[in-house]
C-alpha cells in the first residue's frame, strides 16, 4: 500500500491520477499547490478532527488552542480536567461528549489507535466508528490525515461534493453515492485525488477548505 508520507507523495499521486484520469490534468493545473496535510496519529490527531468538524478554521483554531494550553493531551490528562475546565473549551455537548468517550475507550484498552495502522482499512474505519460519536467522515478523515491511507475519498464531505460537481461541471453538487461513484476511476489513489478537490474547493472556489462533514 501506497501511504502518504511526504509532499513527494502527493507531487507523485497527481502524476498518477492523471495518467489513471486525464481529464483531472486541467483540474491539477487550476487548483494550484495540494498541501500534504499530515498529523501525527493518536489522541490528539483525532480529538482535533472532531474539534474541526462543522465549524470554521478560525473557530476550530480557538477551541484546539485552548484545549492544548489546558496540558498534555493525552488521554489520561484530558480525563483529568474537571467540567468546568471542559466547558471552556467551547466544545457543543456532543464533541464534549466524544472526546470524553474517545479517551474513556483509550484508556480502559477498548480502542487501540496504534494498532490501526497494522490493520486492513475497512478494520480500522470499523473500529473507530464502533465508538459513540464517530461516524463515517471522522474515520476516513483520521485515515488520511494521520494515518497516510492512500485510497480514500471522504464522499460525505460537503466541500469535497461541491468541488467534484464544480470541477466537473455537474449540474448540481452531487449526493454521495455519485462521488463515491466518480472516484473509484481514482483508485488506488483517492486520497490524492480528495486533497486536490479540497485545493480546488479553496483556491477556485475561494471557499474554506476545512474538510466538513
Amino acid at each position: 500500500m501506497l501511504l502518504i508520507r511526504a509532499q513527494a507523495d502527493i507531487v507523485e499521486g497527481l502524476g498518477a491520477l492523471i495518467r489513471l484520469d486525464p481529464s483531472l490534468e486541467p483540474i491539477v493545473k487550476a487548483a494550484g499547490p495540494v498541501p500534504l496535510r499530515l498529523s501525527p496519529p493518536g489522541f490528539a490527531g483525532l480529538s482535533q478532527i472532531i474539534v474541526s468538524q462543522m465549524i470554521s478554521k478560525a473557530s476550530a483554531s480557538a477551541i484546539w488552542q485552548r484545549i492544548t494550553q489546558a496540558g498534555p493531551m493525552t488521554p489520561a490528562d484530558y480525563l483529568a480536567h474537571g467540567p468546568e475546565v471542559v466547558a471552556g473549551f467551547g466544545l457543543s455537548r456532543a464533541k464534549a461528549a466524544t472526546l470524553e468517550g474517545l479517551a474513556r475507550a483509550i484508556v480502559d484498552g477498548e480502542l487501540d489507535l496504534d494498532a490501526l495502522a497494522s490493520l486492513s482499512q475497512e478494520e480500522a474505519l470499523s473500529r473507530l466508528r464502533a465508538l459513540k460519536g464517530i461516524g463515517a467522515w471522522t474515520a476516513e478523515v483520521y485515515l488520511m490525515f494521520c494515518l497516510g491511507a492512500p485510497d480514500i475519498f471522504p464522499s460525505g464531505d460537503v466541500a469535497l461534493r461541491a468541488a467534484v460537481g464544480h470541477a466537473l461541471c455537474l449540474n448540481e453538487r452531487p449526493p454521495p453515492a455519485r462521488v463515491d461513484e466518480i472516484a473509484r476511476r481514482w483508485s488506488p489513489r483517492r486520497a490524492v485525488a480528495a486533497r486536490l478537490f479540497w485545493a480546488y474547493y479553496a483556491n477556485v472556489m475561494r471557499r474554506d477548505a476545512l474538510p466538513v462533514d
